[in-house]
């Protein structure tokens, strides 16, 4: 094993209180909003493994996104998120709880990794927008390194995770969602570097961009 993989994992799964949280969210808003209001399709959930370490890796369009993903991978995902957050009082313990951990605005992404194995080690699944902010076209066009990196320090399995339909979620000059068609495809998970390599970190994140873009083109 490479000295990149050598990262204790603790736990198989999320703590308790926080899969209670999860499936409170899921049934009683994201879950019927998905499948009414957005006309929610889900394609491959099977292929998600139930426990254990995991980075879902997806497109990304709009802030509908993360709780749509954790929603379909039928297990919580964590996220980072403003550091900011975490300072609103009774907010930052909710967020923390749903498996939200805090990045410091512009701080070097060393920090957003070991929060990252951090949240591994304690059984979360970890999810990673690979452009690393929303795009127009729901396309990634400049992929990070960030989870293929992730991925061989644990040697966890990244899930591709196509969203289709969400950038038309919100109009522009609009603050309502409109009541567009959303379609989720989930690919079968792919195996992590072996090292952390940069040719090899670069292989894998393309490997992961080329299944979502493929499933994306599948359409509704």
């Amino acid at each position: 094993m490479s000295r990149d993989s050598q990262y204790s994992i603790d736990r198989q799964r999320e703590p308790a209180i926080s899969l209670a949280l999860y499936h409170l969210f899921k049934w009683s808003v994201v879950s019927p909003m998905l499948h009414t209001y957005f006309r929610g399709r889900i394609y491959g959930a099977d292929h998600v493994p139930p426990t254990g370490p995991l980075i879902v890796v997806a497109n990304h369009a709009s802030d509908f996104d993360p709780p749509i993903v954790s929603n379909c991978v039928r297990r919580p995902v964590s996220y980072m998120a403003k550091e900011e957050l975490f300072n609103v009082p009774g907010l930052g313990r909710a967020i923390r709880l749903y498996g939200a951990y805090p990045v410091k605005r512009g701080s070097a992404d060393r920090s957003a990794i070991r929060a990252a194995l951090a949240q591994l080690s304690n059984g979360w699944a970890v999810g990673v927008f690979l452009e690393g902010t929303r795009t127009a076209d729901a396309r990634i066009h400049h992929p990070k390194l960030g989870a293929a990196m992730i991925a061989a320090k644990v040697q966890a399995p990244l899930l591709p995770v196509s969203l289709w339909g969400t950038q038309a979620i919100i109009a522009k000059g609009s603050k309502l969602p409109r009541p567009v068609p959303v379609t989720v495809r989930i690919g079968e998970p792919i195996a992590p570097p072996k090292s952390g390599d940069r040719a090899e970190l670069e292989a894998i994140t393309q490997q992961c961009v080329d299944m979502i873009h493929a499933m994306h083109d599948l359409g509704r």
